[in-house]
């Protein structure tokens, strides 16, 4: 961003027969969005019923992220926040990916990004997302731990106010937790051997690698009490070996207030953490928190020159 420039945020409302229009209307009205940038609402509206999506809906929504993610590569935006899809008439409507996440990787022609979420105390980026958790240990690897690992510690560079009170105002080391995959982090081999076989080779490989000499790896943690070690302020993230893993915890403590961030990317890209919610669509009670959280997480990564440099 070129000094003396205001920032621009480009915001996708997502499926027009959801809560995403509802609540972008509701967070930009709402004086609690970063006043540092400007917002600009990218995408047609067409007319349909609540709760009832269309290919038309999908189409829409689609072409709405075609055109953030070209201004974007552009530097006319300086970051995107997207709201929730539905996914099923996505594909109907001939997207061609998992989710929004790998659309702006694969239009970016970024191979190395990962999924992170954000909300009250707990930050967590996943080393697998949107497999069966059946086939977890089948496809974990040391590579793609070190992989996440590295983009999450850069990442923390730019969270220092996201931080724990400790480490962001002492100066202390950001601390990251390496999540065992097994109950007790495998108990010494007795509960499973991908800790001692993959996750304790990663680690190590970690610590070698890290370009952050303000962030600290520590793990293989035990699931069960890494979380509540976090909102002690032990940790400052987590690195999770598979989806619910982080985003049980997460979303118990910070339901209307998490945030997804996908890291890699050339440009701040976030999103409420929560889906299109038909049910509750046009009845007006739809809560804007998480889009108000997305927003302002989308302008602080933004102001501090995140994916840019």
């Amino acid at each position: 961003m070129s000094k003396g420039r205001k920032l621009r945020i480009g915001i996708t409302p997502g499926d027009c027969a959801g809560i995403g229009p509802e609540i972008v209307d509701l967070a930009l009205a709402s004086g609690r969005v970063s006043k540092s940038a400007d917002y600009v609402v990218i995408g047609r509206r067409p007319k349909c019923q609540p709760a009832k999506p269309t290919r038309e809906t999908a189409r829409a929504a689609a072409a709405a992220l075609e055109e953030a993610v070209t201004l974007a590569r552009r530097g006319e935006l300086d970051g995107v926040v997207t709201g929730p899809i539905h996914k099923a008439r996505m594909y109907q409507a001939g997207f061609k990916f998992p989710g929004q996440t790998e659309f702006f990787a694969d239009r970016c022609g970024v191979k190395n990004f990962a999924m992170c979420l954000n909300g009250g105390k707990i930050t967590v980026a996943l080393v697998t997302t949107h497999i069966p958790l059946s086939k977890v240990p089948r496809v974990l690897k040391r590579s793609e731990i070190v992989r996440v690992g590295l983009l999450l510690a850069e990442f923390l560079r730019y969270l220092p106010r996201r931080c724990s009170v400790k480490a962001g105002r002492s100066g202390e080391n950001l601390r990251i937790a390496v999540a065992g995959l097994n109950p007790h982090a495998g108990e010494s081999g007795k509960i499973g051997h991908e800790e001692i076989e993959i996750i304790g080779p990663a680690i190590a490989q970690l610590k070698s690698e890290i370009r952050n000499p303000k962030c600290e790896i520590i793990g293989p943690v035990s699931p069960d009490t890494l979380f509540h070690r976090m909102i002690k302020d032990e940790f400052d993230a987590a690195l999770c070996m598979y989806h619910d893993q982080g985003l049980i915890p997460l979303k118990l403590h910070a339901f209307h207030t998490g945030v997804n961030a996908t890291l890699g990317l050339p440009f701040p890209r976030t999103s409420p953490d929560h889906g299109t919610a038909f049910e509750i669509a046009g009845k007006g009670t739809a809560r804007p928190d998480s889009m108000i959280a997305a927003i302002n997480l989308a302008v602080e990564l933004a102001s501090c020159g995140f994916g840019r440099s």
